[in-house]
């Protein structure tokens, strides 16, 4: 089996362990629960904030427009979460899914839970679902050939492509 080695992630995904939590019910350590509680919306990549959930372009993208649907509840697993908070994750993957498609021209798309640090969970005590736009011949011999993974958008300018679609989502009571 091969193996990913990525360090500039390190600084991120320090503390996967569960933390204690707060007042509010958010890991005093978990990195998402910290950027939930903060108001720089833009800064922290968040798109759009919903009742249960919240969506964001991923800090560290496997490809342009990497985003992640993460219930607002600090949870490690689905079952933990509300029927509404799960309701509402499913129904943003797919709207995520459909924006990705049509705002950047997207051929497909990956769609993943890594629910445990077993399954590859890279923060496993806050559940996040990917939504990974993919572009046909968006491979190439970088990785093979000198471990580096191009990825030539800039998250600012992702951010305000993706920004007006999720903000256009009106979600059935």
């Amino acid at each position: 089996m091969k193996k990913l080695y990525a360090p500039w992630r390190t600084h991120y995904a320090r503390g996967v362990a569960p933390k204690p939590k707060n007042d509010n019910g958010a890991a005093s350590d978990c990195v998402f629960c910290t950027q939930f509680q903060q108001s720089d919306d833009h800064e922290n990549g968040v798109l759009r904030r919903f009742t249960h959930t919240v969506v964001m372009l991923n800090k560290y993208p496997y490809n342009a427009g990497h985003l992640m649907v993460l219930p607002l509840q600090h949870s490690g697993t689905l079952h933990q979460l509300t029927a509404n908070a799960r309701q509402e994750m499913i129904e943003l993957v797919s709207q995520a899914q459909h924006i990705v498609t049509t705002v950047l021209g997207a051929h497909g798309v990956n769609i993943g839970i890594n629910a445990g640090k077993a399954a590859g969970a890279g923060i496993p005590a806050h559940l996040h679902v990917h939504v990974l736009p993919r572009f046909e011949g968006d491979t190439n011999f970088m990785p093979i050939l000198c471990n580096t993974k191009a990825i030539s958008v800039d998250l600012s300018v992702i951010y305000a492509q993706l920004k007006p679609a999720f903000d256009a989502i009106v979600l059935a009571p």
